[in-house]
């Protein structure tokens, strides 16, 4: 049996400003008005990242639109969500990061069998020529598939 996933938001600029080495699913920890907003869609994840602290991690910066509904019950946007992983995980993730330059990034927050989801990238940062390089290959990319699509049709 496979799970329907819905994808609520993605960060697209994790992958331009980011090398992708590695992903990993972690469930998230939420309060009500939080899940209600998630499921109308009202998330981003613009400059937020996942951090370690106490052998726990947590989903920092990650901002959710209040639930306009329930105006007096409401959360605060920006608040510090703890991500759920396995101990073993979360130990080996914290070996990973250590290394200099490396991050945890969030890429996108999905629903997975009813259960808000955040898949995290382990990532280095690009440097200004990368960034450029990456976009020399997406414009190449692009111009092959016009080219490719106008010979078939």
């Amino acid at each position: 049996m496979t799970d329907k996933i819905k994808i609520i938001t993605e960060n697209r600029k994790a992958y331009h400003d980011y090398h992708i080495h590695e992903r990993m699913e972690a469930g998230m920890v939420l309060k009500g008005t939080e899940i209600k907003s998630l499921r109308m869609g009202k998330a981003h994840l613009r400059d937020s990242y996942a951090e370690i602290r106490n052998e726990e991690l947590f989903l920092v910066s990650c901002h959710i639109s209040p639930y306009d509904p329930a105006s007096q019950f409401n959360h605060d946007p920006l608040r510090r969500r703890k991500l759920l992983m396995h101990k073993k995980e979360i130990q080996k993730l914290f070996a990973r990061i250590e290394i200099k330059g490396f991050s945890l990034i969030p890429l996108k927050i999905y629903f997975k069998g009813g259960m808000a989801k955040v898949e995290l990238g382990i990532a280095t940062g690009k440097k200004e020529f990368d960034k450029r390089e990456s976009i020399k290959k997406k414009e190449a990319d692009m111009d092959i598939a016009k080219a490719m699509k106008q010979r078939v049709t």
